[in-house]
This record gives structure tokens, C-alpha cells and sequence, in this order.
């Protein structure tokens, strides 16, 4: 758990995925696409993934999927749904502003 906490606060936007996940690229593309140029872990890559893994799920409760995890600002916003609904709603804008992630 103290690896993810760690990885996720030391930039503005931090995504845990799987290198072969269609959300965990889809939601990567959409910080692109918004100018924000997040750090991606891909846990199918990384040697302790599968421990990483097991604390995201811890973190991320009963929602049922663990990835892609999305932090800004060193907090957890949740997977792909969360991110989403955050955009729609215009909340994700204002909130990567805070975190330093979006300049303009």
C-alpha cells in the first residue's frame, strides 16, 4: 500500500493500468487529448504489480474493478466511471488545475 500512496503523490496525475486494457489506455488518451501528460504504471509490467494491485483494491473498496486507478493531486478519484463522470460533469477540469496538472 505504501508503494502505490507513494507513487500516486509524486505527480499531478497518476494512472495505474494494464498495459493490455482498453479503459487503462481510454483514460490515459482522454488526459492526453486534455493536454495533461500523466505518469502511467502498468502493473502487468512492473515487477511488485501484483502487489500493487491488491492495495488498489483495498483502496478502491467493493466498486469491482481495480483498474485503471486514477489519482490527482496524490488523491484517488476511482476507475474509468469515476473519471468520466467527472469530465462530464465538469469537475475534472477544475480539479487538474488544482493539482498543477493544467496550465492554461
Amino acid at each position: 500500500m505504501d508503494r502505490v500512496v507513494k507513487l500516486a503523490s509524486q505527480r499531478a496525475v497518476v494512472v495505474f493500468g494494464r498495459s493490455s486494457c482498453c479503459m487503462s489506455h481510454t483514460v490515459t488518451r482522454l488526459f492526453i487529448d486534455l493536454g495533461v501528460n500523466p505518469t502511467v504504471h502498468e502493473l502487468d509490467q512492473d515487477m511488485r504489480g501484483r502487489e500493487m494491485e491488491r492495495a488498489l483494491t483495498r483502496l478502491l473498496g467493493s466498486s469491482g474493478t481495480d483498474v485503471p486507478a486514477v489519482f490527482i493531486g496524490g488523491k484517488l478519484v476511482g476507475s474509468t466511471d469515476k473519471v468520466m463522470a467527472l469530465h462530464l460533469s465538469g469537475g475534472l477540469i477544475p480539479m487538474l488545475h488544482n493539482a498543477g496538472a493544467l496550465w492554461v
